[in-house]
């Protein structure tokens, strides 16, 4: 498969996932019984595109990534390897954790539970704040590859 294919998969998945948990936030603030069993189907929706995000990816990084990395090392940005995917790669598994423990979360009844329902909200908000600076810090990562290839 394409490098570029998977590079865009991981992207749109790592996104998907977040519109997911902002979805699901608000599903959340306004759960009722009505509503409980989408939230439920929901919380498994996130943490599977998750998961399938962060296999695209790590199949990326290992079949692909060595020459940008190489690339953005001996480029202008070499802190786009060294502390951004540095970073990445860490914080993400925090975030693996998190949506892995969303279907779990979801089992309880958030509907009448609101200790449940305010724990399953502040893991929500951790899911959109890193999901939203793994994305950024991806960014940061492509255009070190750029500007390592426009420097040459």
């Amino acid at each position: 498969m394409s490098p570029n294919i998977l590079l865009m998969a991981h992207v749109l998945l790592g996104v998907l996932c977040l519109l997911g948990a902002v979805w699901l936030f608000v599903e959340t603030l306004h759960i009722s019984d009505a509503n409980l069993s989408r939230v439920r189907c929901l919380s498994r929706v996130v943490a599977i595109t998750m998961w399938i995000g962060y296999a695209v990816a790590g199949y990326f990084y290992i079949l692909h990534y060595a020459p940008d990395k190489a690339v953005i090392l001996k480029g202008p940005w070499p802190f786009a390897h060294s502390v951004f995917m540095e970073v990445k790669e860490h914080v993400v598994i925090m975030l693996l954790l998190l949506v892995t423990y969303l279907p779990i979360a979801a089992q309880s009844n958030l509907a009448h539970n609101a200790g449940a329902r305010k724990l399953f909200l502040t893991v929500l908000a951790l899911i959109a704040v890193i999901a939203f600076f793994a994305d950024g810090f991806g960014g940061v990562i492509g255009m070190g590859v750029k500007v390592g290839l426009l420097s040459k």
